[in-house]
């Protein structure tokens, strides 16, 4: 009985280390090098499917320790380097291409999430995958800047009459526009967080607190609204699929702001005032929990009153701890908590008549396209 209680247990242990490989090499990147091959193996499909390899890479190459890794990983991580760079230099060419197309009608627009780190040069945004480019305007001028894009050769993505119309009614962007040549997607926003959503952030103070990036002829949002735009995107109203990603962005904005001493006490000032401290208060305790990120003991202790009640934080804390493990480490559980997330995120996206309308056209819409009708 022994010898076999014993092989299980090693089982186990050796499960619970490779689930939480990526998170070691994201918070003691140094001990990646006492590794086997094997164990490499699983860390590079890990941390491809959370679109994290090149943020190890980067995290590594800091350390020196790149030249001391074994052949195999090292080309993997190379070659995420090597895609991230590609990704932030076609990013850079398409801010630049959104900015002359926009000449005549919003110049100083603001850029958002990925392209706010890469053009503000922010330590996390070496090795981060990008994706679309988000860009922040004045929603009294959407109209003039969707006609700028399209007459500058973006085109809206096919979408049904009623995607396009949950998108100009409910949403807080414009549907996406996608370059007709270079394939490259651009997102209009107009506010962080859809019109329908429980929570309800004022579009004006992030444009009004926004500023302007050293450098450059754009801006971005102010440091506190980024942390707390970052802490939306992903507790209120995204998609966890990439979970582990989108916690790193936030580790990654409270180390580099956190080094400014007022930055901690306009934070929490600042949450409350846009309506979004639920979502910071997560932030906090998961980047943290996760990822050790530094937060002065003052910050916590203010939060701590934004806490759902034990039950529900349970129950969060659950969800998470399951939600952000990577593709191959994750399981059953790991797919059921993200899917129960997603509703999550759609019961506080919309209100309840809405969402239930919206659930039933989309559930109508996927039956008759499996038989070949139009919907």
């Amino acid at each position: 009985m022994r010898p076999s209680y014993l092989r299980n247990w090693r089982r186990q242990a050796e499960m619970k280390r490779a689930r939480n490989l990526a998170q070691l090499a994201l918070t003691t990147p140094a001990n990646l090098v006492s590794l086997s091959l094997s164990e490499w193996d699983m860390l590079i499909r890990q941390g491809r499917s959370a679109g994290i390899l090149g943020t190890i890479h980067r995290r590594l190459e800091q350390l020196g320790l790149l030249e001391h890794l074994p052949n195999a990983p090292r080309n993997h991580l190379n070659a995420a380097c090597n895609l991230a760079g590609f990704h932030e230099r076609v990013l850079r060419w398409e801010v630049h291409c959104v900015q002359k197309a926009l000449a005549d009608v919003c110049r100083d627009f603001i850029v958002l999430k990925g392209a706010a780190y890469i053009v503000s040069g922010l330590p996390h945004a070496g090795g981060r995958l990008q994706s679309d480019l988000d860009i922040l305007v004045p929603r009294s001028i959407l109209k003039g800047v969707e006609r700028a894009l399209i007459e500058h050769g973006w085109e809206e993505i096919k979408q049904n009459r009623y995607d396009d119309h949950y998108y100009r009614k409910w949403s807080h962007e414009l549907p996406p526009l996608v370059h007709s040549e270079r394939r490259t997607v651009v997102d209009v926003h107009h506010n962080i967080l859809p019109a329908t959503s429980r929570l309800h952030p004022d579009p004006q103070k992030l444009l009004v607190a926004a500023e302007p990036i050293p450098g450059t002829s754009f801006r971005r949002l102010c440091s506190e609204d980024m942390v707390l735009h970052a802490s939306a995107h992903m507790f209120q109203d995204g998609d966890l699929t990439r979970g582990l990603r989108e916690l790193t962005d936030i580790d990654g904005l409270l180390r580099a702001f956190g080094a400014d001493a007022g930055f901690w006490e306009r934070l929490v000032k600042r949450a409350p005032e846009m309506d979004l401290h639920r979502p910071l208060f997560y932030a906090l305790r998961y980047s943290r929990l996760y990822l050790e990120t530094p937060i002065p003991k003052m910050v916590l202790s203010t939060c701590d009153a934004w806490s759902p009640r034990r039950p529900a934080l349970h129950v969060m804390d659950n969800l998470i701890a399951e939600a952000i493990e990577p593709g191959l480490a994750s399981s059953l559980r790991s797919g059921v908590a993200r899917w129960l997330l997603y509703v999550r995120s759609h019961w506080l996206r919309m209100p309840p008549f809405l969402l239930a309308r919206h659930l039933t056209h989309q559930s109508l819409r996927r039956l008759f396209q499996e038989q070949n009708f139009s919907f």
